[in-house]
């Protein structure tokens, strides 16, 4: 038997799927969009080499990763049906991380948050009805709680239906909860709700730059349109990765619902940025809050250009609500429960900052090797 882990092959589903393996020993039932049998085998040494060498990768792959070619958002996966039997007779618990973070488009938001969550409910449902579902895990995120300003806000505080949303992405990830909840009610369930997931506290290495990208843009400005004792919620992607694992694999997790956040130990602009400056040996940059319509109606013209300018720029247009909101939330349920607390952004905002900028946004990669357990071509 095994835990049925979807978006493996994104960045924080890759961090759960290592964690989840070399830390719990778990077997893994994994979706994988291919056309065969290797490339699938490519694109999870693509999403794992960020966390093992390709030994111990291959070693995984042969003993505790069980591959299934197909599309979350097909009915059935896409999967004959005789594969999809094995992966409901075989599927003990479910860990559900694949999700469509494109924040402009509600179509795509629609496609695979909602369809795609919808298919993985209905796999839930046969897996419990023939012998028992030990636990569906939903990662969701802290957005579902809707458009805040300076608030502390708690787990069962974040749901309200008639608060508006920020994007697509929040809304659809709001209702993705209500379906779980909804249509799993005889399955023990555990929600995640992480933060800004930005960066790996234990290395400088990351394969997901989006939010980088608008983080670099904004560390190389001389002023930031941000008042300077605003608390941004940021936390580093492996201490979340270990609480989905962690409380996954527990027996009885003491709530059905966390914030994987700073919390109120969520550090201020201030803070971040005299941090890298400091690094950096420069001044930081002076903080002119009053700019912040004219900076934003900026940003939103440069998005329409067919550039990296505009592409930046996009970016930024996307992010700018979740940097202004002022808005932490609280981590009391999880940092009580595995007794540690996330590491503050400030000690490893620089290295991120350096590696992105050397490697200009892009991981290097390695490929596949020659022959198995050989050097990588």
């Amino acid at each position: 038997m095994a835990i049925f882990l979807t978006g493996s092959t994104g960045y924080i589903g890759a961090h759960v799927a290592a964690n989840l393996l070399q830390q719990h020993g778990a077997s893994l039932n994994v979706l994988v969009r291919a056309k065969d049998p290797h490339e699938a085998e490519v694109r999870l040494w693509q999403a794992f080499q960020l966390h093992m060498d390709f030994p111990r990768f291959y070693e995984f792959l042969q003993t505790k990763v069980r591959v299934f070619r197909g599309d979350l958002t097909a009915p059935g996966f896409g999967l004959v049906r005789e594969d999809y039997e094995r992966l409901v007779h075989t599927t003990d618990s479910v860990i559900h991380c694949a999700a469509s973070l494109n924040r402009k488009s509600e179509k795509s938001c629609l496609n695979v948050n909602l369809r795609g969550t919808l298919e993985v409910i209905q796999l839930a449902r046969q897996a419990n009805h023939y012998h028992g579902l030990r636990r569906f895990s939903n990662v969701s995120t802290v957005a579902v709680a809707g458009k805040r300003q300076d608030e502390v806000v708690t787990e069962d505080a974040s749901i309200d239906w008639n608060r508006s949303d920020y994007d697509p992405y929040a809304r659809t990830k709001k209702f993705c909860e209500h379906m779980v909840r909804q249509l799993l009610s005889d399955v023990p369930i555990t929600i995640f709700r992480p933060s800004i997931v930005l960066g790996d506290s234990r290395y400088p290495q990351t394969t997901q730059f989006d939010m980088v990208r608008s983080f670099v843009f904004l560390a190389g400005l001389p002023a930031l349109p941000f008042r300077p004792n605003d608390k941004i919620d940021i936390v580093n992607v492996d201490f979340v990765a270990d609480a989905i694992a962690t409380l996954h694999v527990k027996e009885k997790p003491q709530f059905d619902t966390y914030h994987l956040s700073s919390g109120r130990d969520s550090q201020t602009f201030r803070q971040v940025t005299s941090a890298l400056s400091a690094a950096q040996n420069k001044r930081g940059p002076v903080f002119l809050p009053f700019v912040q319509k004219p900076f934003a109606g900026i940003v939103n013209t440069l998005a329409n250009r067919k550039n990296a300018i505009g592409h930046g720029a996009a970016l930024m247009k996307v992010f700018m609500p979740y940097l202004t909101w002022n808005t932490v939330f609280d981590n009391t349920r999880v940092t009580s429960e595995l007794g540690r607390k996330p590491v503050p952004f400030s000690q490893y905002s620089y290295p991120l900052l350096k590696f992105s900028r050397e490697t200009n946004f892009i991981y290097p990669y390695q490929g596949w090797p020659t022959k198995a357990g050989g050097t990588a071509a």
